[in-house]
């Protein structure tokens, strides 16, 4: 830069010896023509220092680390989706931001995941939806059971207008909504028995999440629903402190339940559980609006993916635990979906009913 000035600096001095001495018009034009030309060079080269001591300054500048939160193992789709996410948002921030990723209840379970995105003391988490209830309430329309019919259905809603509206309530707990991502349909295992009818689950002491709605699905169909943190169910299984646990294909299969005497395992899709790419809003607001918008499109594109890992992998999946000695049952669900009815009832009120109808009979 010292070089520039003193150019300038120079090609100034011309100018002005120009414009008040000499003797002729032709020497003062060509000085001027002269200074002219060198006050241009001095320009274009002072543009050029400063984009490259700009460019110099960003490449030496410190990288942006998230750390990113979930409860699942790393073979689990939560785990590869948001492998897939980091993948994308190093691509889209060219290595500005990077995310590191913290799998098995690491930084804490889901719960404890959401209150340190609220305080900022954690940067991203995937959760599923059910603990997500517990502070932002509209959320719990969710659980209910057998409310989607189908992925293709659960998709159109979530991604929807529906879906949509959900995300923005989450300003208001201090987070951020970044996209819908999966856990999939839900499903029952058990150590005591084959459920092959709903009159089968009586009885059954079954691990569940901290919420009612589930809580109160399970109480009408005769068994005993056990709120338990993740990160202590497979210790619990295998001690007897209770007799089940459900989740979906996914979990079953990557936490190896099986290995802690869950031999019985009923398809019966009760709910289907959604999860969330959650970001701390004290965190994301921070950030410089170029990596916001790279957060965003990342989390978003990297749902596809994460989808596909829970979906695509499922019937591979029972096939492998049937060779591990479980016992696959396919239970009719209109059992199930009788005995539930009167959750239905309890909830209307709560949620609305023309917004249970709203999910329920969306054309997709």
């Amino acid at each position: 830069m010292k070089r520039i000035l003193a150019a300038a600096i120079s090609a100034g001095m011309v100018l002005s010896l120009a414009a008040c001495g000499g003797s002729s018009t032709a020497s003062t034009t060509a000085a001027a023509t002269t200074a002219a030309a060198e006050t241009k060079a001095a320009e274009a080269a002072a543009e050029t220092e400063a984009a490259t001591e700009a460019a110099a300054e960003a490449a030496s500048g410190d990288v942006i680390t998230l750390r990113a939160s979930h409860s699942c193992a790393d073979t689990h789709p939560y785990h590869l989706g948001l492998q897939k996410f980091a993948e994308l948002v190093d691509q889209k921030t060219n290595g500005a931001v990077k995310v590191d990723i913290f799998s098995s209840a690491q930084l804490g379970d889901e719960r404890a995941n959401i209150e340190d995105l609220q305080m900022g003391t954690l940067d991203i988490a995937v959760s599923s939806t059910g603990p997500l209830g517990n502070f932002a309430e509209d959320f719990l329309i969710l659980d209910l059971p057998f409310l989607f019919s189908n992925y293709d259905h659960a998709h159109a809603v979530l991604d929807g207008e529906i879906g949509q509206n959900l995300i923005a309530k989450l300003d208001d707990i201090g987070i951020v909504g970044g996209a819908f991502w999966e856990n999939g349909f839900r499903e029952m295992t058990n150590s005591q028995r084959p459920i092959n009818g709903a009159a089968d689950c009586a009885g059954l002491k079954l691990r569940c999440m901290e919420n009612q709605v589930h809580m109160d699905a399970f109480s009408a169909l005769g068994m005993d629903p056990t709120p338990m943190a993740w990160s202590e169910v497979f210790t619990a299984l295998q001690q007897g402190v209770i007799d089940g646990q459900e989740n979906p294909i996914a979990v079953i299969y990557s936490n190896k339940v099986y290995e802690a005497g869950q031999t019985n395992l009923a398809i019966t899709n009760h709910v289907y559980s959604p999860s969330l790419i959650l970001f701390s809003k004290a965190v994301y607001e921070k950030l410089d609006p170029a990596y916001q918008t790279a957060l965003m499109e990342a989390a978003k594109e990297a749902a596809d993916y994460e989808r596909s890992c829970c979906e695509d992998n499922e019937s591979a999946q029972i096939e492998e635990m049937k060779g591990f000695g479980v016992e696959v049952t396919y239970p009719d669900t209109a059992e199930f979906q009788a005995a539930m009815a009167p959750v239905y009832e309890k909830y209307a009120a709560q949620f609305g009913q023309e917004n249970i109808d709203a999910i329920t009979g969306f054309a997709y």
